[in-house]
């Protein structure tokens, strides 16, 4: 095989990336990923992951300076001194905004599968169906039936925690033995059940944690250090998981810094050939070629590498042709919180730091409800008592302060709102042709905002929290709907989205790109709508499947 050249290409090293990279070089496709940032090497680049607040000038938390650097990352949690450099600079990275979108994303080996909740959750068919009965958007090409294998294949291999509940809106899987809920979130799963006589439920989360030996590695410690790298393998990302597997095939060359700017395309045989790669240190162009391509740069790059090729061809880029390219952007809406106290357990604790909480999924618009908005939301929390930081309002100074801190605090239990966007054709992203990034390429330009629908939406996921804490016996009770903007969910979906007609979709049902058939996109790029659960298990799926018939069709010469 002549230098540069492979079977496959996969462009980016995220949680897509990772499973497009495993599953075909496990079907013997030598392969080279792209990843346009650093590498980070499994337990040895982890070097925060031993330390505690204490070890750093100010407690990890931000400084002025970093805020003055980092507007856009500012606006959430990721900007603190502990794991900045995981988290793209919004200085090298800019991106702009027509309206307020909160893009939060890092360009490193394994992307966000060092970064990411965990949380993973299958979609039904009542997820599937919605768009053809709501009369949204375009239908779904594909049924839970035919993802279902898919869902049990990744969650095998990847190790998903959880309990199995029989719940038709969110089919059980392949799961690892769950995490125990403490004693007051046991107690108020039964009064919340028997409340709403089985409407509502509260399940413990379904998340990537292996609870038992897993493969070649160590289960949750229970540390809840996740976001900066698990030394022992105990959640899944691209490092403890995939990218081993892969690497022991002898089919995977990775490569980091390299930012894949566009899709080689040839017209004559409407193939892509191969693509063209910024280096990120050095800024030489190199092309590397391939029989087939899987893009999983993440949703908005994916986009944005299609936006950037045969631009000769069609003016708005490779896939454009449906009109869809850049179109349907949705996350999940966040920031409708509630939280309240919890009495009588002041004789009960709980051991660990669990990287994990409750879940209770959505009812609003199921099983006969009707509101008047489409979709729904669901909840996700925990109870927990104050640690040494509470506040003892009877003291302020002194031995009986210092003895007080030595007990831990009441019982509070909080939960927040998941929602559900609609894929509105209006919202999207383009090219900014007037502005580049610290590789002179062109940045992204976001118009895009939660509507109607969603606004009413959230009014209930407010309301409704504060019923149902109410409901399980919490007091003084508390509720807050902030900063309702898109991007915050750090969930981005749709913009290169599936469909079974080319006239309306930039994918067919196998991922395959209507206009250039060897070409796939897996990641968030994909999705005809979002449901309200975390999409990444979703993703894994997609991508094995894809993957899948990659192959078939390599074999058979159809690609």
């Amino acid at each position: 095989m002549a230098e540069n050249e492979y079977d496959a290409i996969v462009v980016g090293s995220g949680i897509s990336g990772g499973w497009a990279a495993k599953e075909l070089t496990e079907k013997g496709l030598k392969t080279i990923m792209l990843e346009r940032g650093m590498n980070i090497e499994h337990i040895k680049d982890y070097t925060e992951a031993n330390k505690e607040a204490w070890d750093y000038p100010h407690r990890g938390k931000r400084t002025q300076k970093m805020i003055e650097e980092y507007p856009a990352l500012k606006r959430d949690y990721p900007l603190n001194e502990i794991n900045l450099n995981w988290w793209a600079s919004d200085k090298d990275s800019p991106y702009s905004e027509v309206k307020r979108f909160d893009w939060f994303r890092g360009y490193h080996v394994g992307g966000r599968s060092l970064l990411w909740g965990r949380q993973s959750y299958r979609l039904s068919d009542m997820y599937f169906e919605e768009n053809a009965r709501d009369g949204i958007a375009i239908d779904w090409p594909v049924r839970y039936n035919e993802l279902a294998k898919w869902y049990d294949h990744v969650e095998s291999f990847a190790g998903v925690s959880g309990s199995k509940e029989g719940l038709p809106e969110l089919p059980d899987g392949q799961f690892l033995p769950p995490m125990d809920m403490n004693c007051v979130e046991k107690d108020v799963a039964v009064r919340l059940k028997e409340h709403y006589k089985g409407i509502r439920k509260m399940i413990i989360g379904r998340t990537a944690h292996i609870t038992a030996p897993h493969a070649d590695r160590q289960q949750c410690q229970f540390r809840n250090k996740c976001w900066l790298g698990c030394p022992f393998g105990g959640y899944f990302s691209t490092q403890s998981s995939t990218l081993p597997a892969a690497m022991k095939t002898g089919n995977l060359t990775v490569r980091p810094w390299s930012i894949v700017t566009k899709i080689l395309y040839d017209k004559d045989t409407k193939k892509a050939t191969g693509v063209e790669v910024l280096d990120g240190e050095t800024n030489k162009t190199y092309v590397y070629k391939a029989k087939v391509i899987f893009l999983n740069a993440s949703t908005f790059n994916s986009t944005w590498i299609l936006m950037n090729s045969a631009t000769d061809i069609w003016p708005d880029g490779l896939g454009s042709s449906s009109g869809e390219l850049g179109h349907n952007i949705m996350d999940h809406h966040l920031n409708v919180g509630v939280s309240g106290e919890i009495d009588g357990y002041d004789d009960k604790y709980y051991f660990g730091r669990r990287a994990n909480g409750f879940y209770i999924p959505r009812y609003r618009n199921f099983f006969g409800d009707k509101r008047d908005y489409l979709r729904g939301f669901g909840y996700q929390g925990s109870a927990s008592r104050q640690g040494w930081n509470h506040d003892v309002s009877e003291y302020s100074i002194g031995s009986e302060y210092k003895e007080a801190l030595t007990e831990p605090g009441g019982w509070t239990l909080g939960m927040g709102g998941f929602g559900e966007t609609l894929p509105y054709h209006e919202n999207k992203m383009t090219l900014d042709k007037t502005k580049t990034d610290k590789w002179g390429l062109n940045i992204i330009s976001f118009d895009a905002e939660l509507k109607d629908n969603e606004l009413k939406m959230r009014k209930d996921m407010l309301e409704d929290g504060k019923e149902m804490l109410e409901a399980m016996g919490a007091k003084n009770v508390k509720g807050s709907d902030t900063n309702p903007y898109l991007g915050r969910g750090i969930h981005e979906m749709g913009t290169a989205r599936m469909g079974a007609d080319p006239k309306t979709s930039v994918l067919n049902k196998f991922n395959q790109v209507w206009d250039a058939q060897n070409v796939f996109v897996t990641d968030g790029s994909f999705m005809t709508s979002a449901a309200c659960q975390n999409p990444s298990l979703t993703y894994m799926a997609f991508t094995a499947r894809a993957v899948d018939h990659a192959v078939e069709e390599l074999k058979k010469g159809n690609i």
